[in-house]
């Protein structure tokens, strides 16, 4: 009897399956997975999402982009585990309460306050807090869109109104020390890290830890005190693939935030290495659920 294929749901976003999807496509069919690639910019039918996921074992959110989420979050409801959960992505991707948790399991972070919603109350807060320049976040956003730095109070009011013009509603806003750091990233899957690269970045956004602006990239070693930071913070990060972005104040590791569905590409060399390890792990778990 031929055995069944695993079928694992391959969220995705954009106008085609890029050269990344492609890979996974045909990695996966080596590992006796099904990869259903799911497009959710263009497939918006509830009744035609919700039969996929009838007969798949598992879904997979391969993409940063807010609108996977819906799908996700619908996943669940249906009873289907989705790797990673929006559950997580929520507990990390709120900037503030990211670094309540830290602060609370001991994860070393730069320092952060939240500003008031008033703008002369936040400048006065700013003023207090006096750790110039200031980098300035929403509390919710992708690729460095609502992150900006400001060098004084008047600066980052304009910046703090130019972020509510910007998005559809008056998110809060955290105020963080900037460190004069390269940007480090580690790369981790189910746990290990399996990626360092520094991301060399240009131009006026150069400061910015995003990858979106590096150009160059290369490898860092992972020492004692990187490996101890990971630890610590995958015990209460339970995202298992995960990208965490770092930078160093002196000697010592501070952690900027993390991210799931992470940039695979930084190292062309690494790049079907690190998705076969997904594939390992998405196979895990979806053998998991069968038992």
């Amino acid at each position: 009897m031929e055995k069944k294929l695993l079928k694992i749901i391959f969220l995705y976003s954009g106008k085609a399956l890029d050269e990344e999807g492609k890979i996974f496509v045909k990695l996966a069919e080596r590992k006796g997975i099904e990869l259903i690639p799911y497009n959710v910019f263009n497939r918006v039918s509830f009744d035609g999402f919700v039969k996929e996921l009838k007969d798949c074992d598992l879904v997979y959110n391969a993409t940063a982009e807010d609108y996977a989420l819906e799908y996700s979050k619908l996943a669940e409801v249906f009873g289907k585990k989705v790797v990673d959960s929006p559950k997580e992505y929520y507990s990390t991707e709120d900037k503030w309460m990211f670094y309540v948790k830290c602060m609370k399991y001991g994860v070393p972070v730069p320092d952060t306050i939240l500003l008031p919603r008033n703008i002369s109350m936040a400048k006065k807060a700013l003023k207090d807090f006096n750790k110039w320049p200031v980098v300035l976040k929403r509390i919710y956003g992708t690729w460095g869109w609502y992150v900006e730095k400001a060098d004084n109070a008047d600066e980052a009011a304009e910046i703090i109104r130019k972020f509510w013009e910007k998005g559809s509603e008056k998110l809060p806003i955290i105020a963080q020390e900037f460190i004069y750091s390269p940007s480090y990233r580690a790369t981790v899957i189910n746990g290990k890290i399996v990626q360092t690269v520094i991301k060399k970045n240009y131009g006026l956004k150069a400061w910015k830890a995003t990858g979106i602006y590096g150009k160059k990239f290369k490898r860092f070693p992972v020492d004692k005190e990187l490996k101890k930071l990971v630890k610590n913070l995958m015990s209460f990060v339970k995202i298992h693939i995960c990208g965490i972005d770092l930078c160093k104040k002196g000697d010592s590791w501070l952690l900027i935030e993390v991210n799931s569905s992470p940039a695979f590409d930084f190292l062309q060399s690494d790049h079907e290495y690190l998705i076969d390890l997904s594939l390992d792990l998405l196979k895990k778990e979806a053998l998991k659920l069968k038992k």
